[in-house]
């Protein structure tokens, strides 16, 4: 094999697939692997969904890009959509979940500038959190490992420890614009935000004439078994950023605000050259027909409790591997007793592939379309794994 042309930037798999269907995906010599990652929640209606691949395949025929210099009923129809289906009244699309928190950031900072408080551009961020890898967004994240090596850290971020609330109140002062965090935290370990801290973070930001910003990146777009995970705490904010799985695979992110929210966000403020072009625009309302489909979050709701309650079975039977279950719907966590690379590598030998996250997590992020008995066909390879996984720790130790 030569030498990569490629950043290395990536530890990556020596593991190539060619094709893929619902959760299931085919190397070049015909092995097939149980997908219980979607590409870290992106694949949401799961590999080459028929109605997705249409709606592609139709746009492509006709048209792919124009820029944002022209008429836009492509990004209208599914913005109306989202604003229907959320507290939202203006949304901004995006290519990535790292620009659509950028445009978070920008928004609030803005916002204050246009009501006359120009002084206030910092946002109150949370421990083990990830917001994406540009600059700004890594200063959001506050996690050392992605900050360093890249000179001074963007300015405006204030890092609270936990979920506390006297850490928030002490936090906020006159530069403060606004409260950034993840409903479910997924890199840091699926780790669920309690819905009364989002409940005080809401009376906060009323308080305080802040915005409140979610980070759906991850587990928003079904996810949870709601459209939004906000809606499962009954907590709406300002302004969320929404990537992943919005575009079912295809690049696709969105940034959406009330109308207050986004008020200083006027002509020239913003800009984005591919962001709302018309394949990523078909992509998205394709993702939206399947996932708005009457039953289908319901659906998505039931099989995540299968699947958590099974999971809990597992580290009921292997408690010197597994701690916990953390998570909801179809995001979730097993909280492992030991780093979670040789537990990956144990359910890859069963062909079964997992991501891992923060504090000792293996993650669980299949299509929202996988059936009962491929969760029931996964939680035994993780059964398997873990069996085998403990045999070869006593072959070593023997």
């Amino acid at each position: 094999m030569t030498e990569t042309a490629l950043y290395s930037t990536f530890a990556r798999v020596d593991l190539e697939f060619v094709r893929g269907r619902g959760v299931w995906l085919e190397t070049a010599s015909g092995e097939r692997w149980l997908d219980m990652m979607g590409g870290i929640a992106v694949n949401a209606l799961g590999h080459c969904h028929p109605h997705l691949v249409a709606a592609l395949t139709e746009q492509a025929e006709k048209l792919w890009h124009v820029s944002n210099v022209f008429a836009a009923p492509h990004q209208e129809k599914l913005a109306h959509r989202l604003v229907e289906t959320s507290f939202a009244d203006r949304v901004f699309f995006t290519n990535s979940g790292a620009e659509a928190l950028e445009c978070a950031i920008k928004t609030a900072r803005r916002r204050q500038f246009h009501e006359g408080r120009p002084e206030r551009y910092r946002l109150i961020t949370f421990e083990g959190a990830f917001h994406g890898r540009t600059l700004a967004t890594i200063a959001a994240g506050g996690q050392e490992k992605y900050i360093e090596g890249f000179g001074p850290k963007v300015d405006g971020f204030d890092k609270v420890e936990g979920f506390d609330e006297a850490k928030v109140l002490a936090a906020i002062g006159p530069e403060t614009a606004g409260i950034l965090i993840e409903p479910i935290q997924g890199e840091g370990g699926i780790r669920p935000v309690p819905p009364s801290f989002l409940a005080f973070l809401r009376r906060v930001c009323d308080e305080h004439g802040l915005s409140l910003i979610f980070d759906e990146v991850q587990c928003g777009m079904g996810r949870t078994g709601k459209l939004w995970a906000y809606e499962v705490a009954g907590v709406a904010p300002d302004i969320l950023a929404s990537a992943k799985g919005i575009g079912g695979g295809f690049p696709l992110g969105a940034c959406l605000a009330t109308e207050a929210a986004a008020a200083g966000m006027t002509a020239g403020t913003h800009g984005t050259t591919y962001g709302g072009n018309l394949l990523a625009m078909a992509a998205g309302n394709a993702v939206l027909d399947v996932v708005l489909e009457e039953g289908f979050l319901d659906a998505v709701a039931q099989k995540g409790l299968r699947l958590k309650q099974k999971l809990a079975a597992v580290v009921d039977l292997h408690p010197e591997i597994f701690q916990e279950v953390r998570g909801e719907g179809l995001i979730l966590g097993l909280k492992c007793r030991r780093p979670p690379a040789g537990v990956i590598a144990a359910m890859r030998d069963q062909k079964l592939l997992a991501v891992a996250a923060g504090d000792d997590v293996v993650r669980f992020l299949p299509a929202l379309v996988v059936s009962d008995e491929e969760i029931d066909e996964a939680v035994a390879r993780v059964e398997a794994a873990a069996h085998a996984l403990l045999e070869a720790e006593k072959g070593a130790a023997a």
